[in-house]
């Protein structure tokens, strides 16, 4: 299966995740796309605490997921797919990752961006980045919990 979704969180891996999204997507593991968080073992220890039982669990660079994606490590698997801007997602995609879907959750407002929804808010690059996923034939929309109502990112827009 691999991706069945992509979720652009700032705060990557959270309650909401771990307790709606893996639920709501059956995700049988989570992944972390962060350089960052790929050399930093204590919050890679937090996040590891917080899985769902039976759930997977990777925490890995850029790099190492598109290898492992060309390697046909997550075939078999449902994996949601975490990252805290659109920038890896596009990078990925580029690579060959086929993600079906982006779900836009947590990208906070910030001096040099403009705020769209309660919990999004990007700049001009941002938005170039995610109307080429679409473009590339991914739908991109806001949603913060699977409860609430799905927004498309045009409708936000405009």
């Amino acid at each position: 299966m691999g991706v069945v979704l992509a979720r652009i969180d700032q705060r990557l891996v959270h309650g909401i995740v771990v307790t709606q999204w893996v639920s709501a997507v059956k995700a049988k593991r989570i992944m972390v796309v962060d350089d960052d968080v790929e050399q930093d073992e204590p919050r890679k220890a937090a996040m590891r605490l917080s899985k769902p039982a039976g759930t997977g669990m990777s925490l890995i660079g850029k790099d190492k997921a598109i290898n492992n994606f060309k390697d046909g490590k997550y075939d078999n698997h449902n994996v949601l797919l975490v990252v805290n801007n659109v920038e890896i997602l596009l990078e990925l995609v580029r690579n060959g990752v086929e993600i079906p879907k982006v779900n836009i959750g947590i990208m906070l407002d910030r001096e040099d961006r403009k705020k769209y929804a309660k919990n999004f808010a990007a700049n001009e690059e941002e938005l170039n980045q995610l109307k080429e996923l679409e473009d590339l034939g991914i739908q991109v929309s806001y949603q913060f919990t699977p409860s609430d109502k799905e927004e498309k990112l045009e409708k936000l827009l405009n």
